[in-house]
């Protein structure tokens, strides 16, 4: 993979501009996918968990190298090391599919996330039904209406910087989300942190850790069309490089009640990642040149009169290449009378824009709010979770203690 050449600062200063320009002209015309709950998120939930290192180091020669630890976790849970680099990933046999938040792993295998690879994955979509999304009408808004997602301007990096896909590996095969870099806290200027939906890194209850998981920004940056990516050089889809996840959390409420239609773990879907390049020591942060906070008490819906979200939405109409937005008044999503309020907006952007981020401007800054996490089938608005003190408390871990490196 390789990096825009050029110089670093500049091109920084001008982006954050562009950000903060575009939140105040268009409400919120800048970057990423999500969704937000109601102020009762994680209230009374427990700490969200904090998965465990699993990072890949570099060595002279240019080649990766798997560090000891990591690999004494792989060879702990049965796994050969070798045979792990070579495809042995692909063994999704349950009673060795790690599950648990420390049993995190994710290797770096070098070049594995190529153009051709990257195009041919499938969206990670939530799907809930007309039944489910109307399960406590009591507390959930009236369904909007739905809004017409409107292509991002290119290039991606000077309009949607922070902006980008997630890539994994399911049993399913290669699968695509969406996510956005936010700041680290503790780290300011050099974050290495992105945040996305808890479905597109760990499968629930059901399930454990997805594989290979890589954030790619500005994905096809220009908005090439398919014709034009035949046989396109890796500069062209993935211009800032591939950026493995050496460490991940998402909640111990996804991670117990996550569903195909996100279940008891829909009000709770959200992930962080802290990532590394596949080659390059500079910051993610710093390499694209911008970075948003995330806003852990956003107020409730009827106090907000616009949220955004971003994403690259890839189930038909969309193809997965090229970045769109919604921007809508949020509306209360409730799926039980216990579990949280999540917000919703009408939207038809489909499977993929998942764990893209919402955002919304305060006080002429824009900030994240949540991340796409459902939507029902026939495709007419996006739902995502409250960020509230649970998911404060895995952002600031990932920071503390994982931030810097």
């Amino acid at each position: 993979m390789q990096f825009i050449p050029g110089s670093a600062t500049p091109r920084r200063a001008r982006r954050r501009t562009v950000l903060a320009a575009t939140g105040l002209v268009a409400a919120l015309a800048l970057t990423a996918t999500a969704c937000d709950g109601s102020g009762k998120a994680d209230a009374a939930g427990t700490p969200d968990a904090a998965a465990s290192q699993s990072a890949d180091s570099g060595s002279d020669d240019g080649k990766v190298r798997i560090p000891a630890d990591i690999a004494d976790k792989l060879k702990e849970h049965g796994f050969d090391v070798d045979k792990w680099q070579r495809g042995g990933w692909k063994d999704w046999d349950k009673d060795k599919w790690l599950s648990e938040a420390k049993d995190f792993v994710n290797p770096v295998i070098e070049g594995l996330w190529q153009p051709e690879r990257m195009k041919s994955a499938q969206e990670a979509d939530k799907t809930v039904s007309t039944q489910d999304a109307a399960a406590d009408q009591g507390v959930s808004d009236p369904a909007p209406r739905p809004v017409r997602a409107q292509a991002e301007k290119t290039p991606y990096h000077e309009n949607a910087a922070p902006v980008g896909k997630v890539f994994f590996d399911s049993p399913q095969g290669s699968m695509v989300c969406s996510g956005t870099v936010v700041k680290d806290v503790n780290h300011p200027g050099k974050s290495n942190l992105v945040w996305t939906a808890g479905h597109c890194v760990h499968a629930g209850r059901d399930g454990g850790w997805y594989r290979n998981i890589a954030f790619v920004p500005a994905y096809n940056d220009l908005g090439k069309s398919a014709a034009q990516l035949s046989n396109a050089k890796a500069s062209e889809v993935a211009p800032y490089g591939a950026w493995w996840a050496d460490w991940a959390s998402t909640s111990n409420q996804w991670i117990q009640g996550g569903a195909e239609t996100g279940g008891a773990g829909a009000a709770y879907d959200y992930a962080v990642l802290h990532v590394k390049p596949e080659s390059g020591s500079r910051s993610l942060e710093e390499t694209v040149g911008a970075a948003l906070d995330v806003d852990f008490s956003a107020p409730p819906t009827a106090q907000v009169a616009t949220m955004g979200a971003w994403g690259y939405p890839a189930a038909p109409p969309y193809s997965g290449l090229n970045m769109f937005r919604c921007v809508d008044r949020p509306g209360r999503l409730s799926l039980s009378p216990s579990l949280p309020t999540m917000y919703r907006i009408g939207c038809t952007m489909t499977g993929g824009s998942s764990g893209g981020g919402w955002f919304r401007v305060v006080d002429g800054r824009t900030k994240l709010v949540s991340n796409t996490s459902i939507g029902p089938a026939d495709h007419t608005w996006l739902a995502g979770p409250q960020l509230g003190q649970g998911a404060e408390a895995l952002y600031q871990n990932m920071s503390r203690t994982y931030g810097g490196r």
